[in-house]
């Protein structure tokens, strides 16, 4: 009889262990799932905003004489982002901003620019999809912190040790540009 009720014990503490280990393997695929879906809009995001800046680059030229290199190196970017992990997705967004503040040097440079509605309709809608990828990529850096802090703290970290989960890396957009751009025509 002893040997009944310890043998339900164990099985009992055994399927709690495994439930455990279910519950917090689960917990770290929703947020790895959570953080590709995330990077996911922001490449849709970034992918917008190279289009309009490519836009706003054929609005422009008629006022300035860009770089046939400007306008590859958009086109560039733009066919990087789909498979751009965190840390190209980081280099491909200094770039890109590098490029929109050259950009916005120009437009202000030029009043009949400056108040064409084509331009300032681009202008606008470039400043919404900046605060879109502002928005995704703090619930991405959000989702990774969740991640990195399982795979940091007990007993999550041992579970990630043993699945082979290693931690997520942030994104660390610049929050604008750290000096004006220079215009050479």
């Amino acid at each position: 009889m002893i040997g009944w009720i310890i043998g339900g014990i164990l099985v009992v503490v055994l399927i709690a262990l495994l439930l455990w280990f279910v519950g917090i393997y689960n917990r770290f695929q929703s947020l790895k799932n959570s953080s590709e879906a995330t990077l996911g809009q922001i490449r849709v995001a970034m992918k917008k905003r190279l289009d309009m800046i490519n836009q706003l680059l054929g609005a422009v030229q008629s006022y300035a004489s860009f770089e046939k290199e400007t306008l590859e190196k958009v086109t560039q970017m733009r066919s990087g982002v789909g498979d751009a992990g965190p840390g190209d997705l980081n280099e491909i967004e200094a770039q890109s901003r590098s490029i929109l503040g050259r950009l916005f040097a120009v437009v202000e440079n030029y009043p009949d620019l400056k108040t064409a509605s084509v331009v300032s309709e681009l202008t606008a809608s470039i400043r919404t999809i900046e605060d879109e990828i502002g928005r995704q990529r703090y619930t991405y850096n959000n989702i990774s912190e969740q991640y990195n802090t399982m795979c940091d703290t007990i007993p999550s970290n041992f579970i990630a040790s043993a699945a082979h989960f290693s931690k997520l890396e942030y994104l660390e957009f610049e929050e604008e540009i750290a000096e004006a751009p220079k215009i050479a025509f």
